[in-house]
């Protein structure tokens, strides 16, 4: 069961070359993050976006930052506002970005510069199935993940589709960061299990930062 009032010290743990799991890095911070979610959401709602193929995706999405990532029949995009209403992405909170440059120096990237920051919502059930983050113009920049809320299983596998995957549980305050010879690594999220977070209610939320430009 997750021990919210552990003392135990946050740790890393190796993934690969370039990779690692800063293990409950963001659990301090993990209701505050949550509540900065909350007020972002309100300022611009979840969604569920259409990939190129047609489909519903079965995770949420919103976006803060300079960019925001966004979805439709048309393909994958990065725009500075939501293209399904018009409105410019809420600027990106400083302690989301505070966070995310720290998580990227104790992984080894001392120059990371996110300009967006994804914000993914699953319930029981959504799941982000294997793919690559390669839609960014600079890909010696890393990518930081932080996860919040229940737990999940994320899979990191290799740089083909149908190379072996890792799969590692994901806790309420850890952070994954990839990036050098691992940043086109495939990756994604098994389906979430039903549950109820202390915090996050039966929700698991997850902060995804890149340099888009």
């Amino acid at each position: 069961m997750l021990d919210l009032f552990s003392d135990e010290a946050p740790w890393s743990e190796p993934l690969a070359e370039g990779a690692v799991i800063l293990r409950r890095r963001a659990r301090e911070q993990g209701e505050m993050l949550l509540a900065l979610i909350d007020q972002l959401a309100q300022q611009n709602p979840f969604q569920h976006l259409i990939t190129p193929g047609g489909h519903r995706m079965s995770v949420a999405m919103t976006n803060c930052g300079d960019l925001g990532w966004s979805s439709d029949t048309r393909g994958y995009q990065y725009s500075g506002e939501d293209t399904l209403t018009g409105r410019r992405w809420p600027p990106m909170p400083e302690p989301f970005r505070a966070l995310a440059l720290v998580a990227a120096q104790e992984a080894g990237f001392s120059h990371f510069q996110p300009d967006a920051c994804l914000i993914n919502r699953y319930e029981p059930g959504a799941k982000l199935s294997l793919h690559q983050d390669k839609d960014e113009k600079d890909l010696r920049q890393p990518i930081v993940s932080v996860s919040l809320g229940l737990p999940a299983v994320f899979q990191f596998g290799g740089f083909e589709r149908g190379d072996a995957v890792q799969r590692v549980l994901l806790e309420h305050g850890d952070v994954v960061v990839w990036g050098g010879p691992s940043r086109l690594r495939f990756h994604g999220i098994l389906p979430v299990k039903p549950g109820v977070h202390p915090l996050a209610g039966a929700y698991r939320y997850n902060l995804t930062f890149r340099r888009a430009r």
